[in-house]
């Protein structure tokens, strides 16, 4: 690379890009991509400066792995360049599978196939491209490396993703509870016995970032508001699948008519390049400009639905400690049918129910442990003056339902 290049992110200052594999990569369509992304998806509906995209966050976790690898290395732990790009081309890329608003329209376009399974396959087809650049970071993060703690790096319950978005959200929202002591994490962690430890002196960081996370989920990323909106957006794109599945034309970009015409499965990926490129250009524009194009629709749901998402006119959501039973989610989409003038089947697009759970510490699975003074090695929820981790890691479930807010349920 000639000229360095560096970035000027709001959350880091001057990003630097460590060389011209990265830089390639970053310039790759699949990547820029991410530009048309939004990293929270409609929440700028309730925090108006939550615009920041999925490519921020891209860049921003790919200078954070790399500030993170050289603090171990400090510490004597050996990382070789090759394996210090390999982690950053990882984390950089391991949201390209991201679709359109992230998380919303994961199981409405697609067949039940998580991010990460796009991610990698997507990752597959530019280790291609750059002629087998990428394999060592496929296997950090596929965690079939030898080489464990770079897989935790990437995916864990304290890893390099987790960081940057915290820190990034809750700048971009103004969310201050969400603020974490992201230095002091960085430089207190270590490697012991092939696993990421934090130093005992960073052990009420980690607190603080469990219980920031768990403030964020309810106060930004499980918002009811929030949640209002991406259930109004799911209904309407189901709506509109439904109806081009039934024969009617909507107009569309050609990436997002892929996707209308047939819900894809992880084998169409894998067996068909166009479905891959078709994804690979699908993004948060597509989705705006069919809904600016199907406000005008013929059909009355799909309209409606169209004209109050554009005009924030959004869905009413109650929130319980209780499911709703079948027999009463029948009465409301009898009563929403009769209110709104509409055909019982269809009352199903205008109504959205399901459960929301937050938990802040997961104490199955891979674990965060602390390494003590003494140099022993213990799980963070079993730390003695940390009772707080214990009440962070019960589920917490709420219940919600959501319904135009002119119809009596």
């Amino acid at each position: 690379m000639g000229k360095r290049k560096i970035f000027n992110d709001p959350v880091y200052g001057f990003i630097p890009i460590p060389g011209e594999f990265i830089m390639e990569l970053i310039d790759h369509p699949m990547v820029q991509r991410l530009r048309r992304i939004n990293q929270l998806g409609l929440t700028d509906m309730v925090y108006p400066g939550a615009l920041h995209t999925r490519f921020h966050h891209a860049v921003g976790a790919m200078h954070l792995m790399g500030r993170a690898l050289d603090v171990l290395r400090s510490k004597g732990i050996d990382i070789s360049e090759k394996e210090k790009t390999a982690a950053q081309a990882a984390i950089l890329l391991h949201d390209v599978g991201h679709g359109p608003f992230s998380h919303a329209l994961e199981y409405t376009l697609l067949l039940g196939i998580q991010h990460e399974s796009l991610s990698f396959l997507i990752m597959k087809q530019l280790n291609s491209d750059f002629n087998g650049e990428l394999s060592l970071s496929m296997k950090m993060f596929q965690n079939t490396y030898e080489r464990k703690f770079f897989h935790q790096l990437i995916a864990s319950q304290l890893d390099i993703d987790r960081l940057d978005y915290l820190k990034r959200d809750s700048f971009f929202t103004g969310v201050s509870e969400g603020s974490i002591g992201l230095e002091r994490i960085v430089s207190m962690l270590h490697v012991v016995n092939d696993e990421i430890v934090v130093e005992e002196k960073g052990i009420y960081s980690i607190e603080n970032f469990l219980n920031a996370r768990r403030l964020m989920y309810w106060q930004v990323y499980l918002h009811k508001t929030s949640v209002a909106a991406e259930k109004m957006l799911i209904n309407l794109i189901s709506r509109a699948r439904d109806l081009t599945e039934s024969g009617d034309k909507l107009q569309g970009s050609p990436a997002l008519q892929c996707f209308l015409e047939k819900r894809h499965t992880l084998e169409d990926f894998q067996e068909n390049k166009k479905v891959l490129h078709a994804y690979g250009s699908l993004d948060d524009f597509d989705i705006w400009g069919a809904i600016k194009e199907w406000q005008h629709s013929g059909d009355q749901i799909l309209r409606m639905l169209c004209q109050m998402l554009l005009g924030r006119k959004l869905f009413r959501i109650k929130l319980s400690n209780e499911p709703l039973t079948r027999e009463e989610i029948r009465e409301l989409r009898h009563r929403l049918a009769d209110e709104m003038g509409l055909l019982r089947a269809e009352a199903r697009y205008m109504l959205s129910h399901g459960e929301l759970s937050n938990k802040g510490y997961m104490e199955t699975g891979q674990k965060i442990n602390i390494l003590t003074k003494k140099g022993e090695v213990v799980d963070i929820a079993e730390a003695a003056d940390l009772p707080n981790i214990k009440a962070i890691s019960k589920i917490v479930k709420k219940y919600y339902l959501c319904s135009p807010k002119n119809v009596s349920l």
